[in-house]
């Protein structure tokens, strides 16, 4: 089953990069108390993914701070040490927290997992956004497979 609105988000375990090392973060822990702009792309360093997706929430991020949004994260099917880099060499380091989902955990209980495997890419999340508010969903944006409109830093801003 999907995930939808107005559901709350299912307890999974995020890797995140912290100064001492990878560290894990529980889902329930990340969202309470506080509304998260959350995206998901297929995969770091991936064409889409660098160009526009996670540039768009960098450029955006004090537009979407100012309509109430208290964070910014981005989640991949990839590991810690990749989304780091690719947070890093985006300019995205203190402003979108890049969220590991190495085994797919989160994108499979959210039921938006994809099979990549035609492009050598195995299994990740689709591409897709939400509004989070202490951890109910309450805007959701998948894209169709290919396209990239609904899942950006523009259109979450007239959801705000």
């Amino acid at each position: 089953m999907t995930i939808s609105r107005g559901d709350t988000l299912p307890s999974t375990t995020f890797t995140t990069m912290t100064e001492n090392g990878p560290e894990q973060v529980k889902s329930e822990d990340f969202f309470a108390g506080r509304t998260v702009a959350l995206f998901s792309v297929p995969g770091a360093f991936t064409p889409t993914c660098s160009a526009k997706h996670l540039p768009g929430f960098v450029e955006k991020a004090d537009d979407l701070k100012g309509r109430g949004v208290d964070e910014i994260a981005c989640t991949a099917v990839n590991d810690a040490f990749v989304m780091d880099a690719w947070g890093k060499s985006a300019g995205a380091s203190g402003t979108v927290t890049m969220l590991a989902d190495g085994n797919g955990d989160f994108v499979k209980a959210l039921g938006l997992e994809m099979d990549g495997s035609k492009f050598g890419m195995g299994a990740r999340g689709q591409r897709f956004s939400m509004i989070v508010r202490d951890g109910i969903v309450s805007e959701l944006n998948v894209e169709a497979p290919g396209d990239y409109k609904l899942s950006s830093a523009d259109h979450m801003l007239g959801q705000l």
